[in-house]
């Protein structure tokens, strides 16, 4: 691979699943942008949305002669953040409500869920949300709870069901993404609307990472960084761009061996403050793996950047070469590539 097409294995851009544009779509190729994700809302269905996804596939990079399969992703948890649906798709009900189910019931229907994105040409759900929001905070919480996205309010509820709901995405064939790292639930502000989003509560050894702990250890393919500030874990980063989060916490104390993914580094507010070159190049540094941008015109200037740094720091050089070999373990794992 080129320098370009190994940066380009970094990223994840959105695409609109019911409109794609086809300027944003030559942004993503021009920069051999190596995955995808369906954002806003489509009501065409499985069969439509399969037709979608195989001429964006049909654009992937080549190397050798050999296609480095695209990756496509998409919102699909349930409740308000569904982002496909129409026929061949189920409604699927909020986290609180699927939180209520007896795990068991969950798992089986969760790998209907998965068989249906699998029949739309989707490989990874950006879900299921294992960010535990206390009861006292209920819907105060504007990112999860106010959605109710969350699958209940003790670190055991989201255990076991995050756990059931990964269980069953696995079963049939389809990789999930545990998020927001280190949590969520203890927010006010949603860092997708709002910056300096601050939790004065987690630590490193908080109950609530159990949901994520247990994940680990059962195989999670995909963990997302969230953006918001720790201040008793890093009160002098973002999340997403602390090597103390991702490389010490993350990696280190919980053992993740798979790929680290930004939550979204294009449009959120909370990332503001920072150029889009400076957004991509701080998430590898801190030891993520793939920068997610719902605005795929950051692009250019991301991967610019990323190279940039490479040519001058031989670390950064061997992250880059870390993250791409993560992503496409990853992607072999699902299929979408093969090495001979």
């Amino acid at each position: 691979m080129t320098t370009a097409q190994r940066v380009g294995q970094l990223f994840m851009g959105g695409v609109s699943a019911a409109h794609p544009d086809q300027a944003q779509l030559r942004t993503l190729r021009d920069n051999h942008v190596g995955s995808v994700m369906l954002t806003g809302r489509s009501t065409a269905g499985t069969t439509a949305t399969r037709k979608l996804v195989d001429g964006f596939r049909g654009q992937a990079d080549q190397v050798a002669g050999r296609r480095v399969g695209l990756l496509v992703a998409t919102d699909q948890e349930g409740g308000r953040v569904q982002v496909l649906n129409g026929p061949g798709f189920s409604t699927m009900p909020s986290g609180l409500t699927q939180g209520g189910w007896p795990t068991a019931t969950l798992r089986s229907r969760a790998a209907g869920w998965a068989k249906q994105l699998k029949a739309a040409g989707v490989d990874l759900n950006l879900a299921p949300v294992a960010d535990v929001v206390p009861a006292a905070l209920g819907t105060r919480n504007i990112p999860i709870g106010s959605f109710q996205r969350e699958y209940g309010h003790t670190p055991d509820t989201v255990t076991s069901h995050t756990g059931a709901f990964a269980a069953g995405f696995a079963q049939s064939g389809v990789m999930t993404t545990f998020k927001h790292f280190p949590g969520l639930g203890q927010v006010i502000g949603n860092t997708d609307t709002t910056a300096n989003v601050v939790d004065s509560v987690t630590t490193a050894n908080s109950s609530n990472l159990a949901p994520f702990r247990a994940g680990i250890r059962a195989g999670a393919p995909f963990v997302m960084i969230s953006s918001a500030t720790y201040t008793k874990i890093d009160p002098k980063h973002l999340a997403a761009f602390s090597p103390t989060v991702v490389d010490h916490l993350l990696r280190g104390q919980l053992g993740f061996k798979g790929v680290v993914i930004s939550d979204d580094l294009g449009n959120a507010v909370a990332v503001r403050s920072f150029s889009p070159g400076q957004r991509a190049v701080n998430f590898i540094a801190a030891g993520g793996d793939m920068v997610l941008t719902v605005r795929p015109s950051t692009v250019p200037a991301m991967t610019q950047a990323v190279q940039a740094r490479m040519r001058q720091d031989a670390s950064f050089r061997a992250k880059v070469d870390a993250a791409v070999r993560r992503i496409l373990d990853a992607k072999r794992n699902a299929g979408l590539l093969d090495c001979r």
